[in-house]
């Protein structure tokens, strides 16, 4: 089994119950572990899994807290680091829908620093780029470029998923645009939301976005569409992969839970490049992270919902 390294965010989700339909009318906030890239890894853990979180928290309660989560659900945490910047943090509304309002106070995240001698562990893995925060800035940023030239370097199987926040690039998009396009290029497998695959393409007819995703270099694209299930896309062929009925309270970590699957199941392969030539195979794979993020869903809070095997084999 490979080994799947998280690199990117580490924060605390206070997450709004009881309120209404945004940050402003919030009353009520609870103390949750979040941040994509951590979110992931847990999920791969939890289904039997070997993950490995790269990211920087605060030397500070929280960051205790963050740390001791991800330990208890088996991520292996040898490669975080501590910052004396404070622990960052999300601060989260959901709606009646599950559909969520983010304010972000951005701390220690952006501190983590390259190391060269993590790119030998790279040899043969898979390496998720999948962070909210890494095209803001910082050490995390510098980090995160050359991770991706060390992961392919080394042989690793590379995924990508955006995680685009409106909120952190408002009038910037087109930067944002710009950074994602290296880690598009270069990955084997890249998973986006709906907005997220028209903006990064420019194109509406989401058929044509994962066209383009193709050309620039990814081999397998997934568009997430919520209730609706998830686009799977190869060269050859593109099907809707449904997902199951689900009452969502809290959408947070669905997309999260969903890679997460997804990349645990990628990881039990002798040989990735099976995957990108057995479609079939794509489409039980989806389906079974479809599951995965749905069951996420119906629980507050990303990390404590996500689900186990035998969740998923009922």
């Amino acid at each position: 089994m490979k080994e799947v390294f998280c690199i990117g965010e580490l924060l605390i989700d206070f997450v709004a119950e009881k309120q209404g339909n945004n940050l402003s009318e919030a009353k009520e906030f609870t103390k949750k572990a979040g941040g994509a890239p951590a979110n992931v890894a847990c999920a791969i853990a939890r289904l039997g899994g070997k993950s490995s979180f790269m990211g920087c928290v605060g030397n500070d309660p929280f960051g205790n807290f963050l740390l001791n989560v991800l330990e208890e659900e088996g991520v292996n945490i040898s490669l975080a680091q501590r910052s004396e910047e404070f622990t960052t943090l999300a601060f989260v509304s959901i709606d009646e829908d599950g559909e969520r309002d983010f304010v972000f106070s951005r701390g220690a995240d952006k501190e983590f620093k390259y190391s060269p001698s993590i790119k030998n562990m790279f040899y043969n893995n898979m390496v998720h780029f999948g962070a909210a925060t890494a095209l803001l800035g910082g050490n995390l940023e510098e980090a995160y470029g050359r991770f991706l030239f060390d992961a392919i370097t080394h042989d690793a199987f590379v995924s990508f998923d955006p995680n685009y926040r409106a909120d952190l690039w408002k009038n910037k998009e087109h930067i944002f645009i710009k950074k994602c396009m290296p880690f598009i290029e270069k990955s084997t497998l890249c998973k986006f939301s709906l907005e997220e695959a028209k903006l990064l393409s420019n194109k509406e007819d989401i058929l044509d976005a994962c066209a383009f995703f193709h050309e620039m270099g990814t081999k397998v694209v997934t568009v997430t569409m919520g209730a609706e299930g998830t686009l799977l896309s190869s060269h050859k062929k593109a099907e809707i992969v449904p997902s199951i009925p689900v009452k969502a309270v809290d959408t947070t970590g669905a997309g999260d839970a969903f890679i997460g699957c997804f990349l645990q199941q990628i990881s039990g392969l002798k040989e990735t490049n099976e995957l990108i030539a057995d479609f079939d195979l794509l489409v039980k794979m989806v389906a079974k992270a479809n599951k995965a993020g749905a069951i996420t869903t119906q629980n507050y809070g990303a990390i404590r919902s996500l689900p186990t095997q035998d969740q998923l084999n009922t």
